[in-house]
């Protein structure tokens, strides 16, 4: 096996605009673009609910859910949630949390649950002294209250056959994680070729209420 630590890539920034450059991976990474007054406020305007997180982290550390409710704003950071009455004093609070560390943001997606809770998926691909192999294609299931999926933030660990079975249907199961298959080999070869010494990959998809996948992220330091 090839030494297990190969190089990492940190930025989510950089590996998101390396995946863009490919029309069949694009399709599948939700509108992203920087953190700033004027994208937040466009993209709330075009999405209703966006997601914001830093360009450098880990562990659903720091990650944001905001939305337009009404006439107003609401952002949800891990368990709180607060409310706002204009768009400036939303923007004041978020900088508040987010300190100066930069962010992006993304298209906030309607992940299909179970019993309510949101649920992702984490595939692990290494690359060994044969060739790249499946590590393992796990669920991950929100903690009751929360919408952010990570185990170290009280998610549950479930199969990916039991998640998607339980949150779309028994008949979506093979196709669903043939998919996440094949888009997890096509972003491998784009990300080996960009950011040549990467060997173990952490891609972090989701399936909204209607089927579709989507690319997240992709960590070069999975846990």
């Amino acid at each position: 096996m090839v030494e297990s630590h190969g190089r990492r890539v940190p930025n989510k920034w950089v590996k998101t605009e390396a995946l863009l450059g490919h029309s069949l991976l694009a399709s599948h990474i939700p509108p992203t673009r920087s953190y700033t007054a004027d994208n937040l406020r466009s993209m709330l305007n075009e999405h209703g609910m966006v997601v914001i997180k830093p360009v450098l982290g880990s562990g659903g550390n720091g990650v944001i859910k905001v939305q337009q409710e009404g006439s107003g704003y609401s952002y949800s950071y891990y368990a709180r949630k607060r409310q706002y009455a204009t768009f400036e004093a939303l923007f004041a609070s978020i900088g508040s949390v987010k300190k100066k560390r930069a962010y992006l943001i993304q298209k906030g997606i309607r992940l299909a649950t179970i019993g309510g809770r949101p649920i992702d998926y984490r595939v692990k691909y290494e690359k060994t002294a044969t060739g790249w192999i499946y590590r393992s294609m796990v669920g991950r299931l929100a903690k009751p209250g929360l919408f952010v999926t990570n185990l170290c933030r009280g998610g549950t660990m479930v199969t990916a056959a039991h998640g998607i079975r339980r949150s779309l249907s028994a008949s979506q199961v093979a196709s669903k994680k043939r998919e996440m298959r094949e888009l997890t080999v096509a972003a491998t070869q784009v990300l080996e070729s960009k950011f040549p010494g990467v060997n173990l990959l952490g891609y972090d998809y989701g399936i909204d209420r209607n089927g579709k996948i989507w690319i997240f992220e992709v960590n070069t330091k999975p846990q």
